[in-house]
């Protein structure tokens, strides 16, 4: 029989309620990012949705949401499999530093290296640059008006007759063409088709039991449906009313653009083999790997303000803080890998259009609270100063703390739209008495702007202010006479 001294006894009741109550946090932690993404998934007309976090190198929450597949009213579970599109990209990047490990390749040799049937343009381009996407090279997708229905080789005689689109490295422009150049140069080196290579090198050596190369052609078991509300109309994306099934079709040779079927849980398997040297056994090998393309200006270039750069089949989000390294697909699956934190968030869902590249910093932000939004996360340097001082004063004297520390701090400088956007995201947490006094800043700043007026009114007349609503929508008539939303607001409130 053992016997506890009091001490003893003490500490363990110590500990065991310690225990008690980190499980009680990770519980509600849990529950808030279930709650998160229900919320989203209903603003954003997803059907279905699968979560997979790792952290320190494990999976620490793995969770299904939503349908499957519509018509059958079939849920999706932890083995429901998605399409990730151009997430693929990334495997491909990682199958060439493989090689490069191996001395078969490098990302900075040209590529008429290693291919022969090239255009002169063509042979000074580095496998560096075709990953990029700043090479120049016109697009396959445009090389033949029926692209998916030719054959491979009719294909690629028809792209090397088309010109070059810009001077490499002047610019960034998403390409397909490098990938499928990219795996004609797998399959010589590597002596076996790419998509062989992969799965022998990455989906079993990481364990990746279901993942596989296809599409809507193919038999895959435990699909998901794909559905979406996307149209292309004048060469540009528009979101329409109704959700309609997205059939994909990917040929062989396109499957370093996209191609792979997977679930969040092996995505997860996959990362973390990736970063505990499964995959690659040089620490230097990740460095290539997330390190963005420069253009020839000295700036890196991605897809959009969040998505700034492009490395070696990787999206990057290039920032000060928290940066990431992520793939994106289809506007429907996206995964973060965070190096600085040891977190990563995967993210598939069967809709295109879901777009979750958009949210998943705010599921890092349920393990890293600086990173939620309503912290000021991914605002300016300026804003997050001025929300630090207002909140100090209850933000009362809004201008005069925004005057300061414009003469204070030399880079101080502030958006108009950026506090707009403050002033809404103040709305949506339900403190309307805040974002009336950010509305007002703006319009104190930007005393000629029709649209810092007219969300100033609009907040107005939420509160019940009719007077100040009417006289504020008139300002922003006046300076905006194609304002007739003001004029709007105006004759209702009058006759209210």
């Amino acid at each position: 029989m053992k016997i506890f001294s009091f001490k003893s006894l003490i500490i363990s009741l110590l500990i065991s309620l310690t225990g008690v109550t980190a499980n009680a946090q990770n519980q509600q932690q849990t529950d808030s990012i279930d709650l998160f993404l229900k919320d989203k998934m209903e603003k954003l007309h997803i059907p279905g949705l699968q979560l997979a976090i790792v952290q320190n190198g494990k999976i620490i929450k793995q969770q299904s949401y939503g349908l499957a597949n519509i018509e059958n009213n079939a849920k999706v579970s932890d083995q429901s499999m998605f399409a990730i599109n151009s997430c693929t990209k990334a495997f491909v990047g990682v199958a060439v530093l493989q090689l490069q490990e191996e001395g078969k390749l490098n990302v900075n040799d040209p590529i008429s290296k290693y291919l022969d049937d090239l255009p002169m343009a063509w042979k000074g381009l580095t496998i560096k640059q075709l990953f990029s996407n700043i090479s120049g090279l016109p697009n396959v997708i445009d090389a033949t008006e029926n692209f998916l229905g030719d054959t491979e080789e009719t294909t690629w005689e028809k792209v090397k007759t088309l010109p070059m689109e810009f001077n490499t490295g002047d610019r960034f422009r998403y390409n397909q063409t490098g990938y499928v150049i990219i795996g004609r140069i797998i399959n010589k080196v590597s002596g076996m088709h790419f998509t062989t290579f992969i799965e022998e090198r990455q989906f079993k050596a990481a364990g990746m039991k279901q993942t596989r190369f296809g599409d809507s052609n193919d038999v895959i078991a435990n699909a998901a449906g794909t559905y979406t509300n996307q149209a292309v109309v004048g060469g540009k994306w528009v979101t329409t009313k109704n959700i309609q099934n997205n059939f994909f079709k990917f040929p062989e040779y396109f499957r370093t653009c996209a191609g792979i079927v997977t679930t969040s849980g092996e995505i997860a398997q996959w990362i973390i083999a990736l970063q505990n040297g499964t995959l690659l056994k040089q620490k230097s090998s990740l460095d290539v790997l997330w390190q963005p393309a420069i253009l020839n200006n000295g700036r890196i270039k991605g897809f959009n303000k969040l998505v700034n750069g492009y490395a070696t089949g990787w999206p990057i989000v290039a920032r000060a803080e928290h940066p990431a390294a992520a793939p994106i697909g289809g506007m429907r699956s996206a995964f973060f890998v965070y190096p600085k934190d040891d977190l990563s968030i995967v993210v598939l869902t069967n809709f295109q259009g879901a777009n979750p590249e958009f949210f998943i910093d705010e599921i890092a932000g349920f393990y890293i609270p600086e990173m939620k939004e309503s912290n000021g996360f991914g605002w300016s340097p300026s804003l997050r100063k001025l929300r630090k001082e207002l909140m100090k004063q209850d933000y009362n004297n809004a201008l005069q703390i925004a005057e300061n520390l414009k003469k204070n701090t030399s880079d101080f400088a502030l958006n108009e739209n950026e506090i707009n956007d403050y002033g809404y995201k103040l709305l949506g947490e339900g403190k309307q008495s805040e974002a009336l006094k950010i509305f007002k800043l703006n319009v104190d700043l930007y005393a000629k702007s029709g649209n810092a007026y007219d969300s100033y009114a609009e907040t107005l007349a939420g509160s019940g202010n009719k007077k100040e609503a009417i006289k504020n929508y008139k300002r922003a008539f006046e300076l905006n006479p194609k304002n007739t939303n003001a004029l709007e607001q105006i004759k209702k409130l009058e006759s209210l």
